[in-house]
């Protein structure tokens, strides 16, 4: 069972997210419910770790073995969803990922394993990010100076 629920008031999400960087590009998502990019990863199920949790995503979304260099943030993010309007009380750990022993490196865009949503990854540039519509935001301004400690935050995108 994911770690989500809907109350009259919003919903409540508990997810993990990968930060891949590679060069001067940072991996990215899209699938057929969501024309924004976001970030690789995915619901954390019940009596599940978030280590095990984004290792479980990036396996069923990219067939990798994650290799987790260090978890970076515990966002506590507040934001309506733009397409569903539903508003969000999301906690989400990012790990920063290494995939330099793949061959996700070697593709510019591509198709996930997931073929439910129809998922599409991109290396965006990350000196474009700010013209991307890539959610959560606080990343197009958090990715150039990423935290050798592990941070806690709380981002409103309202």
């Amino acid at each position: 069972m994911d770690l989500t629920f809907k109350t009259e008031n919003g919903i409540f999400n508990y997810r993990v997210c990968a930060i891949i960087t590679h060069g001067n590009k940072l991996l990215a998502m899209k699938n057929n419910n969501t024309p924004y990019y976001f970030l690789p990863g995915g619901r954390v199920a019940l009596n599940e770790t978030a280590d095990n949790a984004i290792k479980r995503e990036l396996r069923e979304e990219l067939g990798i073995s994650a290799k987790i260099v260090r978890p970076l943030w515990l966002a506590q993010t507040f934001f309506v969803e733009d397409e569903c309007k539903e508003k969000f009380h999301e906690l989400c750990v990012y790990y920063l990922v290494d995939v330099s022993d793949t061959d996700l490196v070697n593709h510019e865009k591509f198709i996930g394993l997931e073929t439910k949503n129809n998922e599409v990854f991109e290396w965006l540039s990350i000196a474009s990010l700010n013209e991307q519509y890539l959610y959560p935001l606080f990343i197009k301004e958090r990715i150039n100076n990423l935290p050798e400690h592990f941070e806690m935050l709380a981002e409103y995108e309202y």
